[in-house]
């Protein structure tokens, strides 16, 4: 209970602090003195009990929160034990057996761990922001990554993660800033130019009307000898061939020419929708092939290796 009153004081400190602003309006400064009488009559306390009064008070605390620089993100002046260090050193190589592993929950809680022993390591938030992220946690991976580049500025790899995280939420502007940044540090690194690449393809895709929503390498594709050999045998098909032969009708005699053409886009529509089921029953291996393609095009960094 002593510790809920200390509490409730700060608070009451902190909202009579307030009250001599004159931002508020009337209805605002009532609530105010109704919520200090509530801590008042509930924790038996007043403006007069100095000795429970904590240090900082609860308005630097808010005010350290709010400004620009957060010393939250900056490393700790906090310095571990020799012991600490040997520990916290093994609790982070064990996070990595279990990234290999792929439990990526465990990798997390021994990150965790490492970092309460010795928070002043920007491995050990790089690393917990890789497993964050293999767990879709991609705003905790931000976090972890921010903490470890205000530790270690010029450490490469947190701006990489940092990159993978933002671009898991379709955040690839952000991203592109963070892995020009990791090339800057790492320039031989190959993901890292790979990935950069990949991010600024997204932009330009994003932005071309052509370009949207194109999945997989359409060049590939063509020269892809299954695929070439699918799509030959589809069109031996009479209903393909008559759907092929009413849309060039259309486009020598203009749309409002042939009855039983491709004379709207609807038609387009089926058609392709019935070309698309045809292929799936030819080589559903294949097909499944390009939606993996699709899903997984191109960001590198899933079995990058753990500092």
């Amino acid at each position: 209970m002593s510790e809920l009153k200390r509490l409730a004081y700060s608070i009451l400190a902190f909202l009579r602090e307030q009250t001599k602003s004159q931002a508020w309006n009337s209805d605002e400064r009532e609530s105010l003195e109704v919520a200090m009488q509530c801590l008042e009559n509930v924790f038996k306390i007043s403006s007069q009990d100095i000795h429970l009064a904590v240090s900082p008070p609860l308005t630097e605390i808010f005010s350290a929160a709010v400004t620009k620089d957060l010393i939250w993100n900056a490393p700790s002046e906090f310095t571990p034990s020799a012991q600490d260090v040997i520990r916290a050193e093994q609790l982070k190589n064990e996070g990595n057996n279990y990234i290999k592993e792929e439990n990526y929950r465990a990798a997390v809680d021994s990150y965790s761990q490492a970092i309460e022993l010795d928070p002043n390591s920007a491995v050990y938030f790089c690393n917990r922001a890789a497993a964050q992220s293999k767990l879709n946690n991609y705003t905790a991976a931000i976090e972890d990554c921010k903490r470890a580049i205000a530790i270690d500025p010029d450490y490469s790899k947190a701006y990489g993660r940092m990159g993978l995280a933002l671009t898991s939420l379709n955040k690839h502007s952000e991203a592109i800033t963070y892995y020009q940044k990791a090339v800057e540090l790492d320039p031989e690194n190959g993901t890292f130019i790979s990935n950069l690449r990949v991010a600024e393809q997204k932009i330009g895709e994003a932005s071309s009307p052509t370009g949207a929503g194109l999945g997989f390498d359409l060049a590939s594709l063509l020269n892809n000898p299954s695929f070439v050999s699918m799509a030959a045998s589809l069109m031996q098909n009479p209903q393909l061939q008559q759907l092929m032969s009413g849309m060039m009708s259309n486009a020598i005699s203009g749309p409002a020419a042939g009855v039983g053409g491709l004379t709207d886009m609807g038609s387009l529509i089926q058609a392709g929708q019935q070309f698309a089921q045809q292929m799936q029953e030819e080589n559903p291996e294949l097909i499944e092939q390009l939606r993996n393609q699709i899903r997984t095009r191109s960001f590198s960094g899933s079995n990058e290796d753990q500092s």
